[in-house]
């Protein structure tokens, strides 16, 4: 079906339905990914940056502050050490599902993959 302007309106919101479900997907897999290695005790705490332009800049003393509490909540848990495994196993399984939908993605827009 083509409209104004010849756009296949069809195709067009096929792509636009599509492009919308990859992004939950993916934002979804990346924030359960996070939460599950933060459940299972592996914070992600990022160094201070060296740089001047840095949005956040982060002091060594702030840093301690907040790897003393990750280790406190770490410690608090009320989980075994097996949940604690299962969830950074699971932290892990999100990630790498994420790099197979992106490098997937990619093969499918790259012709020169898979001619």
């Amino acid at each position: 079906m083509t409209g104004w302007g010849g756009i296949e309106w069809d195709a067009f919101m096929i792509v636009a339905g599509a492009a919308l479900a990859s992004t939950v997907v993916l934002v979804t897999l990346y924030s359960l990914g996070i939460r599950l290695l933060t459940t299972g005790g592996r914070i992600p705490l990022v160094e201070p940056a060296e740089f001047t332009g840095a949005i956040t800049v982060m002091w060594s003393k702030k840093a301690a502050k907040l790897a003393k509490r990750a280790r406190k909540a770490a410690e608090a848990s009320p989980l075994s050490d097996a949940q604690k495994a299962a969830a950074i196993l699971g932290g892990y399984l999100c990630f790498t599902l994420c790099a197979a939908a992106v490098l997937y993605g990619v093969y499918l827009i790259v012709p020169a993959l898979h001619a």
